[in-house]
This record gives structure tokens, C-alpha cells and sequence, in this order.
């Protein structure tokens, strides 16, 4: 099993660690703490100990009683999230010896936003599963919010990081997958997919008819399109022949970038505004994620749906 490259990891080594730091580092930027009405419940009174933080204690009962007294909370959770990670092959473009998180593929960017998510979800107390999908549902966890349950999540995502992933040309179904996920979601979530939508194009009607699905039910969704955008999307390669391999599909065709990037670029960005206009229309939010940028672009759209949610 692939395992995160240990050189690029400080003091702990381990994603949990990694996914920390990233949380952390941006909590620390923002001027507002996302940490703010946190859902908890007075359960009862107990005596105060000498030498413990007066922070809970009821003021308003010490002045009848002329006693200290400290509220004892029981924590709720806030929110039941999904994350939903496409892991077809072209996920793992580009194809490298070694993708890591200075240097990843779609998938390592995914895996390491998800756990940076898991590690702000868990802070948060909001209960969190993760669901992988290819044209199968591979994986599909309960939504808890415990430490142990979080570890375990880690230890799941880590398995994503075999670099064989690439070359077992696994096809992607998401319409179908979606269809499934949902029926599978018994209780209102906000639901986050990382996918790279190379199964979009000319099933767009289709792929919509599975994201309603999930609003019909009264999810909110948030959807990270997530590319390569120098390579997928600017298709900038040398000027040679290149020989294109599918790699959900293993087709391939012989072409020179030059003769057909203006088109393609043409294409690419017609099948993206008309995935963000549909997005618009049924309330989804959309975010081009690309693999070259850091991970403030994925916390935010979800504090902010988080915010708007409670």
C-alpha cells in the first residue's frame, strides 16, 4: 500500500499531521474563527473543584446559593457531512514515478483536501463519511465524529495513493454512483465531490439528473471540479507529436498540440461554464479546483455553506 512520502512530512509524518498544519495555518489567517456556535446542550450542575478554570461556572446560581456550581454541556454534533472522491483512473493524471503533495496528480490533491477537510470537519464536532466511487460504489462509510472514526478515514484515504491506480484503467460512472450515494443518505448532509467530470461531456442531462436527486432529498452539495488546468485545461505541451492514451478506456491517438489547442481549448471551457451555469441554477456551488494551488480554495466554499447552513 502507498503510504505519504515521509521526506515531505515534518515531526509526525502522517496526513493527519499534514491535514492538521494546513488547518491551523488557515484558521490562523482568517480574521473571523469559523469555530463560533458550536451546537451543545446544558446537561446538568455539578460542584466546582478548587483550582479548575472558572469559565463554566453559573454565576446566576452562585448568586442564589451562594454556592459554585459548573455547567456540565453534552456536545452535538453540528452538522453530518459526505465527501465523495471520484478514484477512476484519469484521477490520477498526470502519471508520475512519485505524485506527492509538492508535486501531485488529481488524486494526491484530492486525498490531501479531503483530509484537510476531515481535520476541520472533526474540530468542528460535525460528523463526517467518506464515499469512493468509480462505475461502482467502492466504499461508503458511516458518518461519525469521533477520533477513532477520523484515524480510520485517514487510514482509507492513504489507500488511494497507490500509484497503480493509474494503469488499471478503472472507468467512471458518476451519474450512476450519485444514484446510489444518495439512496444510501438517510439523513440531511452537506455533500462534497471531488471528481474530475471526465464522464460529463455529452451526458451532462444525465449527471444533473443525479446532483437533483441529492437536492430533491435536501442535501447541499458543493462541487470541486478538480484539474490540471495547465495540462488539461491550457493544453500546454511542447510543440511535437504526442501520442494521447484514454486512460479509463486505453484508446489513444497520435496528435501535435499545436493543431488542435485553440479548439480544445474552446471545447474544455464550454463543458466548464455550462457545468457552472447548471450548478448556478439548481443552487450547487461550483469550484474549479486545480491541482497546482493550494487548499484555501477548498476550505472556504465549505465554511462558507457551513455558515449559510447554520
Amino acid at each position: 500500500m502507498a503510504t505519504i512520502d515521509r521526506d515531505k512530512l515534518q515531526t509526525f509524518n502522517s496526513l493527519e499531521f499534514l491535514a492538521t498544519q494546513v488547518v491551523e495555518g488557515f484558521i490562523t489567517g482568517l480574521h473571523k474563527s469559523p469555530f463560533h456556535g458550536f451546537s451543545v446542550e446544558f446537561a446538568e450542575h455539578r460542584l466546582y473543584n478548587p483550582g479548575e478554570s472558572t469559565r463554566f461556572v453559573d454565576w446566576k446560581l452562585y448568586g442564589r446559593t451562594d454556592k459554585m456550581f459548573v455547567k456540565r454541556f453534552e456536545e452535538e454534533t453540528n452538522l453530518r457531512c459526505r465527501i465523495i472522491i471520484d478514484r477512476s483512473s484519469s484521477m490520477y493524471f498526470p502519471l508520475r514515478d512519485k505524485a506527492d503533495i509538492a508535486n501531485p496528480n488529481k488524486m494526491v490533491f484530492s486525498v490531501y483536501a479531503a483530509a484537510v477537510l476531515v481535520n476541520l470537519m472533526k474540530r468542528q464536532r460535525d460528523a463526517v463519511g467518506i464515499s469512493l466511487f468509480s462505475d461502482q460504489i467502492e466504499l461508503h462509510t458511516q458518518a461519525r465524529s469521533s477520533a477513532v472514526h477520523q484515524r480510520y478515514l485517514y487510514t482509507e484515504l492513504e489507500k488511494l495513493l497507490e500509484a497503480k491506480g493509474g494503469k488499471e484503467q478503472r472507468p467512471t460512472d458518476i451519474t450512476a454512483s450519485l444514484h446510489r450515494i444518495v439512496e444510501m443518505l438517510h439523513k440531511r448532509s452537506l455533500v462534497i465531490i471531488f471528481s474530475d467530470m471526465m464522464d460529463v461531456s455529452g451526458n451532462m442531462d444525465e449527471m444533473f439528473s443525479a446532483l437533483q436527486h441529492l437536492k430533491h432529498y435536501k442535501h447541499e452539495v458543493i462541487l470541486f471540479h478538480v484539474v490540471d488546468r495547465k495540462l488539461e485545461e491550457e493544453l500546454e505541451l511542447e510543440d511535437r507529436p504526442y501520442k494521447f492514451i484514454d486512460m479509463e478506456s486505453g484508446e489513444t491517438i497520435k496528435l501535435n498540440p499545436v493543431e488542435v489547442r485553440e479548439k480544445y481549448r474552446e471545447a474544455f471551457s464550454e463543458v466548464r461554464k455550462e457545468l457552472e451555469i447548471r450548478c448556478g441554477r439548481y443552487k450547487i456551488d461550483y469550484v474549479e479546483a486545480d491541482i497546482n494551488k493550494g487548499f484555501e480554495g477548498i476550505l472556504l466554499p465549505y465554511l462558507f455553506r457551513r455558515e449559510r447552513l447554520y
